[in-house]
């Protein structure tokens, strides 16, 4: 689909935003859901935007940042992405492709992340400078500064996808071959199991494990929405958490079975 020139500053402006948000981390811009269901939002695509952000969502869970290891870009990742389904026009159709091609793309984006963070060394030293000084709008400007060259790092790749006519990509994702596009698809799925397999690894201990084995048997007998799902885990923690203060409570404080302090009380 053609975007407007309206739709296109929104884009580039949500882009900026998200790679701004990869450092700052104070309002998720640069979070799959987030950034997704706003490019889907303001180029009138939010249903396909959600749906892809949220596939996204479950493949950066598993992304963190470990010692000198760094993670995908999950911002780059999800605005190029997004942008590649809006302009491809498929809808929620589209979204296994678009899932297919974020994967190489965050990868791609550790180079600029690379790039950026070279850039802002002696940029620190000459606030280092600065503050030796006492000049305090120096560093206050330089700090500005490193941000934006964040959010210009998102910025300027998706302003260079949003220039190519939407006919060619479009052309291009239905020029594929159908083995391509099943493959892309199962592949796409795969990786969203590994990133939450990864969470639910991190996640797990003694105490989880068994809301894990009732929220796969619910979901896999049942036809319940992924909101009833949801309340019926936030139901879950609720009695969880009112349980474990009960017990402790009974316990003076200690820690025990909440369960059997509670049935022992009868």
């Amino acid at each position: 689909m053609t975007l407007s020139i309206v739709a296109i500053l929104l884009v580039i402006v949500v882009a900026f935003l998200a790679g701004m948000e990869g450092i700052l981390d104070q309002f998720q811009f640069h979070q799959p859901l987030v950034a997704c269901s706003l490019i889907g939002l303001v180029t009138g695509n939010l249903e396909a935007g959600v749906v892809l952000g949220g596939s996204l969502q479950m493949i950066a869970l598993g992304w963190a940042n470990i010692g000198a290891a760094v993670a995908p870009d999950a911002a780059l990742a999800s605005v190029a992405s997004a942008i590649i389904l809006v302009l491809g026009g498929q809808g929620v159709s589209g979204v296994a492709t678009a899932i297919a091609v974020a994967i190489p793309l965050a990868v791609a984006g550790l180079f600029l992340t690379m790039i950026v963070r070279t850039i802002a060394v002696p940029l620190v030293h000459m606030m280092d400078a600065a503050a030796e000084q006492g000049n305090i709008r120096r560093i206050e400007f330089l700090q500005i500064f490193c941000l934006c060259l964040q959010g210009l790092r998102i910025a300027i790749p998706a302003a260079a996808l949003l220039f190519i006519p939407a006919e060619a990509v479009k052309d291009a994702l239905n020029s594929m071959p159908q083995w391509l596009t099943a493959g892309m698809a199962i592949g796409g799925g795969m990786v969203v199991a590994v990133g939450y397999a990864m969470v639910i690894n991190m996640m797990a201990n003694r105490e989880v494990w068994p809301f894990f084995i009732i929220g796969f048997v619910v979901a896999a007998i049942s036809q319940l929405t992924l909101i009833a799902l949801g309340a019926l885990g936030i139901a879950l923690a609720l009695i969880y958490l009112n349980l474990s203060e009960r017990g402790n409570s009974s316990n003076g404080g200690n820690k025990g079975d909440p369960l059997d302090d509670i049935l022992n009380d009868y």
